[in-house]
C-alpha cells in the first residue's frame, strides 16, 4: 500500500497542468497558438498560365463570411481595385468534404487567372461557422488575410429568414411563418440554426485559436449599406492595397433603396435577390431576440476590441 501511495504522488507531481478554458469568464482569450500540423499538400501541381502572362494563384484574401451579412456587395467593390482578382463563385472548398478531398490543386483550378502582383480573393460565407474550417485554412497558408463582415444579429437572422423563405417559394414549397420558427412555447426557438448563426463571438472564439485577431478585420455590413466608402478604406488599408476606391466608384439606386457600383464608366447593381425587405415581426419578438443577443454581442466586441451599433 506504502509503494502505491509514492508511486500515485510521483505521478501527480510529474504530470503536467491541463489548461482550461473558463467559459464563464468575459475576460479570457482562446489560444493563439493552433496545434502543430502538415501544411495541405499542393503536390506537383503548378498554376495554370494563360498565354497572356496571368495564373491561377491561392487565394492570399479570404471572405470568410457571414452568411447574409454583405459578402457579395463586399467582394464586388473590393473588385473595383484594379489589384484584386476575385472568385466569382463561392467555392466551399473548406466546408465540403466532397471539394477538399479534392485537394488544394482542385481548389487552384477554381481561382481566377490574375496578372503578377495582383492578390486573389475568395468568398465564402459559410466556412465563417464551420468548425472545422480555421484549421484548414491556417494549414494552407497561416498568413492569409482574413475579411469578416456582419450586421446587426438580430437583422442577419431576418435576412436568413428572408432567403430561405424566397428559396422556398421558387421550389414551389411552404415556409412556416417567422413567428412559428423564432419562437417555441412563447420563448426563443434555441434549435433554430440561424440564431447559431448570429452568435458571432462562438464562431470568432474559434478562428482566433489559428489566427491573431491582426490577421482578421472586421466589416460593419449595416454601415457598408448606408455609406460603403469609408469602409472600403478601411479594408484596403488592411489589405495594404493603394488606396483607389473612391466616391465616384458609388452611387445611390433610389429605385432598389442601396448604392451600386459604376467602374470606369460601367455601371452595375447586385442581384434583385440582395435587399429584400424582410417580412414584419411583431415588437414583442424582436424585443425578446435584443435581449437573447445582448451578452452574446457583449462577448464579441471583448474578444475583437470594437464595438457596433446593434441592437
Amino acid at each position: 500500500m506504502a509503494a502505491f501511495i509514492l508511486g500515485l504522488l510521483f505521478f501527480v507531481t510529474q504530470s503536467p497542468p491541463v489548461p482550461s478554458w473558463p467559459a464563464d469568464r468575459s475576460d479570457a482569450r482562446p489560444s493563439l497558438s493552433p496545434p502543430q500540423a502538415d501544411p495541405l499538400p499542393l503536390n506537383d501541381s503548378s498554376p495554370s498560365a494563360h498565354p497572356n502572362g496571368t495564373v491561377q494563384q491561392l487565394p492570399g484574401v479570404i471572405i470568410i463570411g457571414v452568411r447574409k451579412g454583405g459578402t457579395r456587395a463586399l467582394i464586388e467593390m473590393l473588385s473595383l481595385h484594379s489589384a484584386v482578382a476575385a472568385a466569382q463563385n463561392e467555392v466551399h472548398f473548406f466546408d465540403w468534404e466532397s471539394h477538399f478531398q479534392r485537394g488544394l490543386p482542385w481548389y487552384l483550378s477554381q481561382m481566377p487567372f490574375s496578372y503578377p502582383g495582383q492578390t486573389t480573393v475568395e468568398k465564402t460565407p459559410a466556412y465563417f461557422t464551420s468548425a472545422k474550417v480555421p484549421e484548414r485554412v491556417w494549414r494552407m497558408n497561416p498568413d492569409v488575410k482574413l475579411l469578416l463582415i456582419l450586421r446587426d444579429p438580430t437583422e442577419r437572422v431576418l435576412s436568413d429568414y428572408t432567403q430561405v423563405y424566397h428559396n422556398r417559394l421558387q421550389k414551389n414549397k411552404r415556409m412556416q411563418p417567422i413567428e412559428s420558427v423564432l419562437l417555441q412555447d412563447g420563448e426563443i426557438n434555441l434549435g433554430y440554426r440561424a440564431l447559431n448563426r448570429s452568435l458571432y463571438y462562438v464562431h470568432i472564439e474559434n478562428w482566433l485559436r489559428y489566427f491573431p485577431l491582426d490577421s482578421i478585420h472586421v466589416v460593419d455590413g449595416d454601415q457598408l449599406i448606408r455609406d460603403p466608402l469609408p469602409e472600403m478604406q478601411e479594408v484596403e488599408r488592411f489589405l495594404e492595397l493603394e488606396p483607389q476606391i473612391n466616391a465616384s466608384n458609388f452611387y445611390f439606386n433610389k429605385t432598389k433603396g442601396f448604392y451600386c457600383l459604376r467602374d470606369h464608366g460601367r455601371e452595375r447593381c447586385l442581384h434583385d435577390s440582395k435587399g429584400r425587405a424582410h417580412p414584419r415581426v411583431d415588437p414583442s419578438i424582436l424585443q425578446k431576440l435584443f435581449r437573447y443577443f445582448h451578452e452574446p454581442n457583449r462577448k464579441f466586441f471583448e474578444l475583437v476590441g470594437r464595438t457596433f451599433n446593434w441592437n
